[in-house]
C-alpha cells in the first residue's frame, strides 16, 4: 500500500452506497477498504491500521453506535458517522459515544471529503501508519507479512492464533489489552484462559527469558501489552 495515502474504512450495509463511496474516495486520493457490518469491520481492523472510519449508524445486528462504543474501548481512530436520521438527539448520541463528526444522509460526497481532510489534518500521526517491523530483541515481527523472524532472517513458526495475537498487540504496541478484550477480538472460541496460554507460548518464542519478559508484558490487573525495542 502507498504509505503516503490515508487509509479509510467504510462500514455500511448498503451495498450501492458502500461501492459509490469506495470509488469516490479512491478518486479523491485515499486508500479505501470496506465492510458490510460491524463484525466484518473488526476483521478489517485486525488486518490493517486505518487513519479514519466512516460508519453507518443504522446497521442490522449491531448498530454503528454499538460498534463505536466497543471500538472506543481500545482504539482512538477518528470516526465519521453516517445516518438517515437527522434529529439532534441522534447527533448528540453519536458524538457522546466518541464520534469525531456526523453527516446525515443524503449528503454531498465533496462535503464528506472536506470533513475527512479536516479531521486528518488535526489528528495526531498514528503509530501504526509508519511502523512495519517491531524489534523484539532476539527477533523481529513483520506486521505486513505477519512473520516472526530471527535477526538473521529465519522464520519462526507461528500458529494462526499467535499471528493474530501478535498483530493485534503489535499494531497498538504500548497499549494494554485485557484478556477478555483479546479473546473477543480474536474470536474463534478464544477465552481469557486460552489467551493466557497463547501469551505463555508466544513468550517462549520471542523472549530471552520467558519467565521475566521484556517485550510481552503483563500489566497487573489490566492485561497484556507489547513493547518494541
Amino acid at each position: 500500500m502507498d504509505k503516503d495515502k490515508a487509509h479509510i474504512l467504510v462500514v455500511d450495509d448498503d451495498t450501492r452506497l458502500r461501492s459509490l463511496l469506495q470509488r469516490y474516495l479512491r478518486e479523491s486520493g485515499f486508500l479505501v477498504s470496506a465492510a458490510k457490518n460491524a463484525a466484518e469491520a473488526r476483521e478489517r481492523l485486525k488486518e490493517y491500521v486505518f487513519n479514519l472510519l466512516i460508519v453507518d449508524i443504522m446497521m442490522p445486528e449491531e448498530s454503528g453506535l454499538e460498534f463505536l462504543s466497543r471500538l472506543r474501548e481500545e482504539n482512538d481512530v477518528p470516526v465519521i458517522l453516517l445516518t438517515a436520521m437527522g434529529e439532534t438527539a441522534d447527533r448528540i448520541a453519536g458524538l457522546e459515544t466518541g464520534a469525531d463528526d456526523y453527516l446525515p444522509k443524503p449528503f454531498e460526497p465533496k462535503e464528506l471529503v472536506l470533513r475527512i481532510r479536516s479531521i486528518l489534518k488535526r489528528a495526531p500521526a498514528r503509530k501504526g501508519k509508519i511502523v512495519e517491523k517491531l524489534d523484539l530483541g532476539l527477533c523481529v515481527y513483520d506486521l505486513s507479512n505477519k512473520e516472526l523472524l530471527t535477526k538473521q532472517g529465519q522464520v519462526i513458526h507461528l500458529t494462526p492464533v499467535e499471528q493474530s495475537l501478535l498483530s493485534v498487540l503489535g499494531q497498538r504496541f504500548g497499549q494494554v489489552f485485557s484478556r477478555e478484550k483479546l479473546a473477543e477480538i480474536l474470536g474463534a472460541g478464544q477465552s481469557p484462559r486460552s489467551i493466557d496460554v497463547q501469551i505463555t507460548r508466544l513468550r517462549k518464542k520471542i523472549e530471552k527469558d520467558s519467565k521475566n519478559p521484556r517485550y510481552l508484558q503483563t500489566v497487573r490487573g489490566k492485561g497484556y501489552m507489547l513493547l518494541s525495542g
